[in-house]
């Protein structure tokens, strides 16, 4: 037996009796837990965002229509109805911006998690591999589905070689910026 092979038989890597053991299976393995976790976590996100994004819309149109019906009625009592009713639509408004917040993050998960399947399908083919053209059409495919210029420009970092915490660093000063030009709260709030 080849004198690497029994090393490595022998308890520093794989014992004899896993033979079948490689850490390509087990990173697809744990990739495909990744994936399996991440779905479940959105699934049972969204159905818990969905009922609040329906209640607080709810909330929303009664509110409004709310002031609409005391608007009309005598200035002193209705008045006041109208800017508690206000009060209140303000803070659904707000709400229903945090939850525009929660789409956007579940989008993003779900571009992990099939950057995840896609790395590990790469990775189970021994045709592909080893192949740079195929890393590449991956890392374009992943690249393509970001939404935000803050996103691209931690990939490029990222594949450039950066440290995490670098890339990191540059995606929230640009993911500051975009924010507050993409959640401005006095414009129009669109629901999903």
């Amino acid at each position: 037996m080849n004198q690497t092979l029994r090393h490595t038989l022998e308890g520093h890597t794989a014992a004899p009796d896993q033979l079948d053991w490689s850490q390509i299976h087990e990173t697809l393995a744990m990739l495909a837990l990744a994936v399996a976790q991440i779905d479940t976590s959105l699934v049972e996100g969204n159905n818990s965002i969905n009922s609040l994004t329906a209640s607080f819309t709810r909330m929303a149109d009664h509110t409004q229509l709310i002031i609409d019906r005391v608007t009309a009625l005598d200035a002193g009592v209705g008045s006041e109805i109208a800017d508690s009713a206000r009060i209140i639509q303000s803070e659904v408004m707000s709400a229903i911006v945090a939850f525009q917040f929660y789409d956007r993050l579940t989008q993003r998960m779900e571009h992990v998690g099939d950057s995840l399947e896609r790395t590990g399908h790469l990775i189970s083919n021994p045709e592909e591999r080893y192949h740079l053209a195929s890393w590449k059409t991956l890392q374009n495919h992943i690249k393509s589905n970001y939404t935000m210029e803050a996103e691209r420009i931690m990939f490029e970092h990222i594949m450039a070689g950066h440290s995490i915490a670098e890339a990191l660093q540059i995606y929230h000063h640009n993911f500051n910026a975009e924010m507050k030009d993409d959640f401005d709260t006095s414009d129009d709030i669109e629901l999903f």
